[in-house]
């Protein structure tokens, strides 16, 4: 599907232009978006547009990495969003120079078709197509800071725990989380490199009264980026902390059985002498020689437990609420 947007030099902006009209004189600048183009329409970014082979061929495979690439009459800019839902990222692409904006992408994408509707009203987004990119640039970075807000809710939920969840249970979230923020970095960092060299780069002479409104952008993504980092140290910390508590969690119960053990040992050597059946042993004849040796057994078994607590063997430490 291909629409058209054209501003006159009245200022005046007007839709579903006929392609062949967009090259008038009356017209100040163009904007064509190109959504789910078929093959015929794909062919009209070489046979009208005349763009490079290399670009048009950019636009129909994916691109894993958003760029910036300039030709001799215009510039080509791969743009990253991000779904909502899936975090997968979304990709944007765009042919601008001083005449006007192309725009090629296979996936709905909310904030273009806002900025459409709206250049009609709003004369700030009719000063031409750097604004334009700059507006479609700036939604697709602001888009980035829900999700990366709610991953971050949901590590505070994590640490808190007011829910009392399982370790297990625990585990599995932090580890989901921590892959979603992979994700999103994934997709924020080229961005921002991307924007570094927009503001960088010496041949983008048309966009010097955008530069503060591309600054601006950068800003967010260093701000995503630096936000990203912090949520995904603070995921490895707590499940440090997690795994730390496991840890000390299965030593005390190693040490409990063990103290269970060692007292029972004894016992069990004491309570195996008897056991055997020889006929000629001394203590068998004895009257109360069954009361003496479990004297003497539980003397054994409290007297370890004495030892044991005096070597601090039951000095167990609390671990963190979970």
């Amino acid at each position: 599907m291909i629409r058209t947007l054209v501003i006159t030099t009245d200022l005046e902006a007007k839709y579903d232009v006929a392609l062949k009209e967009i090259r008038k004189k009356e017209v100040l600048w163009y904007w064509v978006d190109f959504y789910k183009a078929t093959e015929d329409e794909i062919r009209l970014l070489g046979k009208f547009f005349h763009f490079h082979p290399l670009s048009i061929e950019d636009c129909v495979e994916n691109v894993e990495r958003p760029k910036i690439d300039f030709y001799d009459s215009y510039m080509f800019v791969v743009l990253h969003g991000i779904h909502q839902q899936t975090l997968e990222p979304e990709e944007l692409d765009l042919f601008v120079n001083e005449k006007g904006i192309v725009t090629f992408h296979k996936n709905a994408i909310r904030d273009l078709n806002n900025i459409w509707l709206r250049i009609k009203k709003d004369d700030s987004l009719k000063k031409g197509p750097m604004k334009i990119m700059h507006k479609l640039t700036d939604k697709l970075v602001d888009d980035f800071f829900p999700p990366v807000y709610h991953l971050e809710d949901l590590l505070n939920q994590i640490e808190e725990n007011n829910k009392n969840k399982s370790i297990n249970e625990l585990m599995k979230e932090l580890f989901s989380i921590r892959s979603q923020l992979s994700k999103i970095r994934r997709t924020i960092i080229p961005m921002r490199d991307l924007m570094y060299r927009i503001i960088s780069s010496n041949r983008l002479n048309e966009m010097k009264e955008e530069d503060l409104y591309f600054y601006d952008v950068y800003d967010h993504l260093l701000k995503l980026v630096e936000m990203t980092e912090a949520n995904r140290e603070l995921a490895a910390d707590i499940r440090d902390s997690y795994l730390s508590y496991n840890s000390n969690r299965m030593n005390t119960i190693m040490m409990t059985l063990t103290v269970i053990s060692s007292i029972f040992m004894p016992l069990t050597f004491i309570a195996g002498i008897y056991g055997m059946n020889f006929e000629y042993m001394p203590e068998l004849k004895m009257k109360y020689g069954y009361y003496i040796v479990l004297g003497v057994m539980a003397f054994i078994g409290t007297g370890m437990l004495y030892i044991f607590y005096k070597m601090g063997w039951f000095r167990f430490h609390k671990g963190p609420k979970l």
